[in-house]
């Protein structure tokens, strides 16, 4: 992508992002699969191709072949309608994630105030504009001032899918997973905004581009917000709907869940859908939190693209196997115990924490006093929330 809007660029970046997005997916099962088999002590897909390396294939041509059956007794155009909605508003969110190096390096201060960081901003975009005119643009909608407000916006949609999945399916079943997932989702979702909100505060942008060019100068977010990260990834499994939170689609309560009634290439929607935000929630862990493409001594600002995509590419798949290790290694929570860790656990801690950093940025310390500070904050308010829940009294012999 360009400064200046090109439509047949545009165009060719969404092909390949497409392109490489359902390639993706169909591998994504394929190593959850080999994952679970590893963990389980099981051989895993090793039939269709050498290593089963062509296992992905053949489901999805065995699910395109598959008789498209639609229930007699479902509401016809949502039943049709929900799987849509939860593949297209995972892949639409992707259109502000930046794979590659965007803002160019200029460098800016540590600003010792606000003032000074609004100063220094501006003249660094104008700078870039103004020396990097028709350099590529590794994002297909470059330079969106709210892009985490639009990912987060985007994909709370996802919801949607799910709910006229189970709703228009007219199954009990279908339709208690539908109801849990709004809970679930609702509920998740506030503390996901407020420790991305604590990210935004330091970066002092909500675009995307930005808050990883800042981590060049500042140092990854990790350092300053440890607390902000747990909280972070524990709600996008949730909002993914994996284990241990994938209350949704439960098979040994729900017979499937919201899925129940589906079956070949819209059950393969639905899936699709899930891993698609898994990715856009993976490179979103990454771009806050982890300094998006950058790796010291590896992936520099003066590095190629190539480098660059590839180190990206890898922290993103860093943490889609750490989310496919978790759910083969914690047990599901009860529902009870999943809306209690999201509004007597997760929004607590976030709310102390987002405080602790509005206080810090108001004082305006500098770089390596902000880090010390909001790091020791963090483990100060894990420590705080342990001991308090180790003092709270028993109810029906289990803590919550």
């Amino acid at each position: 992508m360009h400064y200046t809007f090109y439509f047949w660029i545009t165009l060719v970046f969404i092909i390949i992002a497409f392109a490489a997005l359902q390639g993706a997916c169909a591998y994504l099962s394929l190593l959850e699969r080999k994952i679970a088999a590893w963990v389980q002590d099981r051989i895993g897909p090793n039939r269709v191709g050498p290593l089963g390396l062509l296992q992905p294939i053949a489901d999805g041509i065995k699910f395109l072949l598959k008789e498209q059956v639609i229930p007699s007794h479902v509401d016809t155009l949502f039943y049709l309608l929900a799987p849509a909605i939860a593949v297209s508003t995972s892949m639409f969110a992707f259109v502000v994630v930046p794979f590659g190096q965007t803002t160019p390096p200029v460098s800016i201060p540590w600003p010792e105030n606000q003032d000074q960081f609004t100063q220094a901003t501006q003249a660094k975009l104008e700078a870039a504009k103004a020396e990097y005119e028709g350099e590529t643009q590794f994002v297909i909608a470059p330079h969106v001032d709210i892009g985490i407000l639009l990912i987060f916006a985007v994909g709370s949609l996802a919801v949607y899918g799910v709910i006229l999945g189970g709703w228009s399916s007219n199954n009990k079943y279908s339709f208690l997973g539908g109801l849990r997932s709004s809970a679930q989702l609702v509920s998740y979702e506030i503390p996901l905004g407020m420790s991305a909100v604590a990210v935004v505060l330091l970066a002092g942008s909500l675009n995307a581009e930005r808050i990883i060019d800042r981590q060049l100068e500042a140092g990854w977010f990790i350092l300053y917000q440890p607390l902000a990260f747990i909280l972070f990834f524990t709600s996008v499994l949730a909002e993914c709907n994996r284990l241990p939170f994938d209350l949704p689609e439960t098979e040994q309560e729900l017979v499937g869940g919201y899925h129940t009634e589906f079956s070949g290439f819209k059950f393969a929607l639905f899936m699709l859908g899930e891993y698609i935000h898994l990715i856009t929630t993976s490179f979103l862990v990454v771009i806050l939190f982890f300094g998006g493409w950058h790796l010291p001594w590896i992936s520099t600002p003066e590095s190629g693209p190539v480098i660059k995509l590839i180190v990206l590419c890898g922290k993103m798949s860093l943490f889609i196997v750490l989310s496919m290790l978790i759910r083969w290694t914690i047990p599901r929570f009860r529902f009870d115990q999943l809306m209690a860790l999201a509004w007597k656990v997760l929004i607590p801690l976030a709310l102390v924490n987002l405080l602790a950093v509005m206080v810090v940025r108001q004082i305006d310390l500098g770089k390596w006093a902000s880090i010390v500070v909001l790091f020791v904050v963090s483990v100060a308010i894990l420590v705080g929330a342990a001991l308090l829940n180790a003092q709270r009294p028993r109810a029906n012999g289990r803590r919550i």
